[in-house]
């Protein structure tokens, strides 16, 4: 009989150690506390993203009452994406958020349609995609692809990107021969290559002097990062052309094996945090896309409309080329359907 007791004794032990090795693979410090790691690469405490990564954190740590900690890097641990994927893959982030056209490097290649010019016709249009069927189906995509290295948590906006350079834009053939800094392979590349201009692949960090030294003649984003960074004030960012190219697209990720440890109440508070994210970053981007605007004008840049037509007639057959080389040819076809 006390053999029996002492087996059952060590039985419940092991189940107890077992239980016990699940917790320590998101609890590392043995604290009952569970860190979550969350970066973006933006260095400037305004930025929309980092009003999202704040909010996520709020709620995380609200709703779990302290028990899960955020730890918020903006740009600390990586101001290039590629260094954000890396981290993520390798564990040494948790959350992060990154674009379409950097996401390919891991072999994702479905994920750089919604990175593609013109793909989006107006902000109605691209919150009906990612928030819809479609954007579910990229979610889906994205976590088997990556054989659930990566979870999508939400998808956020970086504002409507424009062309802004050492002269304005009357005409696309004011681009011809212009060096701008952006993406220079895939299907952004090809749009810029197309409108006669020469795609430049300056980092983000050295963009300011690039631009100041005429190491590159313009670039293109949206208002709350670049003049967030006073590009609008270098001799080669002051004329402004909204050619909105790009309602833009951020993939808010986790790492998908360490939320499966989660429990199904921290998995709860994670997605509850991470919806809540969603809506105070579109929010602060849609915001300062009209303070920066403005905030531009006032110190002295100059903004110019220009007629997008031209442009758009370029990108789609490029648009429908690259769709059938990665094989979203459906997705493509769903998405023109919502405009």
């Amino acid at each position: 009989m006390k053999n029996k007791y002492i087996f059952i004794l060590l039985v419940f032990l092991t189940i107890g150690l077992l239980a016990g090795c699940n917790s320590a693979e998101v609890d590392a410090d043995g604290d009952g506390k569970i860190k979550i790691i969350a970066a973006h690469n933006q260095t400037s405490p305004d930025n929309p993203y980092q009003a999202g990564m704040l909010k996520f954190k709020d709620v995380v740590e609200h709703e779990s009452n302290g028990t899960i900690e955020v730890e918020v890097h903006a740009g600390t641990i990586g101001t290039e994406e590629s260094q954000l994927v890396e981290k993520l893959q390798l564990g040494a982030a948790d959350v992060v958020l990154v674009s379409p056209g950097f996401m390919t490097q891991t072999g994702i290649r479905e994920v750089d349609l919604f990175s593609a010019p013109y793909l989006f016709t107006s902000y109605d249009h691209w919150l009906s995609v990612v928030d819809g069927e479609v954007g579910k189906e990229m979610a889906d995509i994205i976590n088997e692809k990556s054989d659930n290295s990566f979870k999508l948590l939400g998808y956020w906006s970086a504002g409507v990107r424009h062309y802004y350079g050492k002269k304005p834009l009357n005409s696309i053939s004011d681009l011809k021969g212009m060096s701008i800094r952006t993406q220079t392979s895939g299907v952004v590349s090809d749009f810029w290559e197309a409108t006669g201009a020469i795609p430049s692949g300056i980092s983000w960090g050295e963009l300011y002097q690039g631009l100041q030294q005429d190491v590159v003649d313009s670039s293109e984003n949206a208002y709350p990062f670049f003049v967030q960074q006073a590009h609008h004030t270098t001799k080669n960012g002051k004329y402004i052309t909204e050619t909105g190219h790009d309602y833009t697209t951020r993939f808010l990720l986790i790492n998908g094996k360490k939320f499966d440890n989660l429990s199904k109440e921290q998995q709860d508070i994670i997605l509850k945090a991470a919806e809540e994210s969603v809506k105070a970053e579109r929010e602060a981007t849609n915001k300062q896309d009209v303070e920066y605007k403005q905030k531009a004008v006032e110190e002295g840049a100059i903004v110019n409309e220009i007629d997008r037509q031209p442009f758009i007639d370029i990108a789609r057959p490029i648009l429908e080329d690259f769709a059938k080389e990665i094989e979203v040819e459906g997705l493509l076809q769903k998405i023109i359907e919502l405009e």
